[in-house]
């Protein structure tokens, strides 16, 4: 995900949230967004943030909801609902899952935006490059990833999640079957092979 200009994601248009539109426009509002950000997690393939600016609300909830997040230094990232008499109580879900909680509440308490740097140390964003770089290390961070089978990606990014909601010895009997499964896998024995013969794999996609 990008954006253009110097907003990489402002979130709802409060004017869609107005006394105007009744409950059912706003709870369709509402549902609509939790489903994309769920979606994102769901995909078979990384999602990337490139972020170039202010996210806030739901834009800070995307960045959170993506798998990484590359950040320029003058990148900010708040959740200032509280501010306005509407508290971000959905963003709050991705943020609560991606800071420590006392940086997450100080957020949606306060509204005051974290700096690029901020949000890197507390593990809202994986990287954080100068403006004129972001490009670069977005995609290749992208083309890293695409040099992997696509199958053993999906079978990773979607065993991560199934397993961060675990308990750990669930989580652990959870992967250590996943980690078999892998094995059976075309890819899995194809890398294997590949490493042992010292050649590059070559992916069944």
């Amino acid at each position: 995900f990008a954006a253009e200009g110097p907003v990489f994601c402002s979130g709802h248009d409060l004017k869609e949230l107005s006394s105007e539109d009744d409950v059912k426009h706003h709870s369709q509002v509402f549902e609509i967004c939790a489903e994309v950000m769920t979606l994102i997690q769901k995909l078979p393939v990384p999602v990337i943030a490139k972020v170039n600016g202010l996210a806030t609300a739901a834009g800070c909830q995307l960045v959170a909801s993506c798998d990484i997040a590359v950040a320029s230094e003058k990148s900010q990232f708040a959740t200032p609902g509280v501010n306005i008499g509407l508290f971000c109580s959905t963003p709050a879900v991705a943020l609560g899952r991606s800071l420590p909680r006392k940086v997450a509440l100080e957020m949606l308490f306060t509204g005051e935006p974290l700096s690029a740097q901020e949000a890197l140390m507390h593990g809202l964003v994986s990287k954080v490059v100068p403006e004129d770089k972001l490009e670069e290390e977005t995609m290749k961070i992208s083309h890293k990833i695409c040099k992997s089978s696509k199958s053993i990606l999906a079978l990773g990014k979607a065993t991560f999640y199934r397993q961060m909601t675990q308990d750990l010895d669930t989580a652990y009997k959870m992967t250590t079957q996943v980690m078999v499964d892998n094995l059976t896998l075309r890819d899995g024995q194809e890398g294997i092979e590949a490493f042992i013969q010292k050649r590059k794999p070559v992916w069944s996609h």
